[in-house]
């Protein structure tokens, strides 16, 4: 078995008395798509938060590549390795597709910053962002604002600057959120494509089945801020604890 790229240990957050997340304690491999799922309010989002850093934990602790994160920034972890998509896009607007993933480029190999510039100087960055947006098929738009994108493209170019990253955990909260069923199948192809890197570690929330089943290697379940469940999809899902989440009963034997 390889070793784990990302751990949880029991990683707990309260607000006030109520328990979002409680002592969450999971490993991810590389080579391993990994499904969190759960009714609503179950704690995925801020299990994932809590991960990226976006919420500062209570108590537990986060561990990347085997170092403990706990204590980073969020974009300390994304430099470290850890690379999230969310449920809005989280873009720059104002700039071209082209600029936005040159932007990530750069960031990553920590060259001169500069927002306005494309400079020649920068042509093998702008290579790599051309080659980027090709595998996720916006070249056709490389050259349009962020701002006239279509949400699905929209969230095409998301995953395309995730990529540009290069992180050793890819990170993706409902990634077909608000797409329609023709645009849809994009982003799950691109998954599928990170997926079959032996190196890289994906988690993924999703509440559509059909989408979890095609992807997923394994299964975790979280209610009530709860790990209840981990494993095989097929085993998970006809599990009684899984069936009575997802009809809303109260889950009584765990």
């Amino acid at each position: 078995m390889p070793q784990p790229s990302l751990v949880t240990q029991d990683l707990t957050v309260r607000f006030g008395g109520h328990v979002a997340v409680d002592r969450v304690s999971c490993a991810f491999t590389p080579g391993e798509l990994t499904a969190i799922v759960g009714p609503n309010g179950a704690g995925k989002t801020t299990y994932f938060n809590l991960i990226s850093g976006q919420i500062r934990a209570t108590s537990g602790r986060v561990t990347l590549m085997g170092r403990d994160i706990s204590g980073l920034s969020p974009s300390a972890r994304t430099e470290a390795g850890l690379g999230r998509a969310f449920q809005l896009t989280n873009l720059f607007p104002r700039l071209t597709v082209l600029e936005n993933v040159r932007l990530v480029i750069q960031a990553r190999e920590r060259r001169g910053f500069n927002l306005w510039t494309m400079a020649m100087g920068h042509r093998d960055l702008i290579e790599e962002a051309e080659a980027v947006l090709d595998r996720v098929r916006l070249t056709a738009l490389r050259d349009q604002n962020v701002s006239a994108l279509s949400h699905g493209d929209q969230r095409k170019l998301e995953v395309a600057a995730m990529i540009a990253l290069k992180p050793r955990v890819f990170m993706f909260d409902e990634p077909t959120a608000g797409m329609s069923v023709e645009e849809a199948p994009v982003i799950l192809d691109l998954i599928a494509g990170i997926k079959a890197d032996p190196a890289a570690t994906v988690l993924l929330v999703e509440h559509k089945m059909d989408v979890i089943r095609s992807l997923a290697d394994r299964i975790i379940v979280l209610h009530n801020g709860a790990l209840v469940a981990d494993g095989k999809p097929a085993e998970v899902m006809a599990s009684a604890v899984v069936q009575e989440a997802y009809l809303g009963k109260e889950l009584t034997d765990v």
